[in-house]
């Protein structure tokens, strides 16, 4: 049984689509979506320490840019796993990673149910995406304990860095809206 995991390197380094071969036949189909022994290496050793279910009800919502502070006495940031298990979405990875060839640039998906890909988001971008079908739901897996005081975003319209949407922005949350335009300053002073 060829169940292997496919990871795939996208323009932005450490970013990676990891895509799902299905197995069908006349009960269903039957898909590996993680999967320690062949993830271990790019999620830097890491475990996944928990595991988000977010539904999203209208076609047109925005939730990001979300990102996640390091602390001084931390080894390794925070790796996410995110895949669409229901409906559609533009996913978005906006690299912030200081030094980074990168720097600045985003990298856009469709994640969906139909396409059995997954997006792996390493430290130091940034995520957020757009709902393309109602009841759209996706799953985190995430490698760190979630830490209030660590949680940081830089606005989904920030012109710096013009990110694209394919739809108007909708029910953008009132956490969402606040987060300010990126400033190096400020980003440097959160690490």
């Amino acid at each position: 049984m060829k169940n292997k995991l496919a990871v795939i390197d996208t323009i932005l380094s450490g970013v990676k689509l990891i895509e799902s071969n299905s197995i069908a036949d006349n009960r269903g189909s039957f898909s590996r979506w993680f999967c320690l022994s062949e993830l271990q290496e790019i999620i830097a050793g890491q475990e996944i320490r928990q595991i988000n279910h977010s539904v999203n009800l209208s076609v047109g919502t925005v939730r990001g840019m979300h990102y996640r502070l390091t602390t001084a006495g931390q080894q390794s940031g925070e790796y996410k796993l995110v895949r669409c298990i229901r409906g559609r979405v533009h996913d978005v990875i906006l690299d912030l990673r200081a030094g980074s060839a990168t720097f600045g640039e985003s990298f856009a998906v469709e994640l969906s149910e139909d396409n059995q890909t997954m997006l792996l988001i390493p430290p130091g971008c940034a995520h957020g995406f757009q709902v393309l079908a109602d009841n759209s739901q996706l799953l985190y897996l995430h490698t760190q304990d979630y830490e209030p005081e660590l949680d940081a975003g830089v606005s989904v319209e920030d012109p710096q860095f013009a990110i694209q949407w394919p739809l108007p922005i909708i029910n953008l949350s009132a956490r969402d809206q606040s987060f300010p335009l990126y400033s190096v300053s400020a980003y440097e002073a959160n690490l």
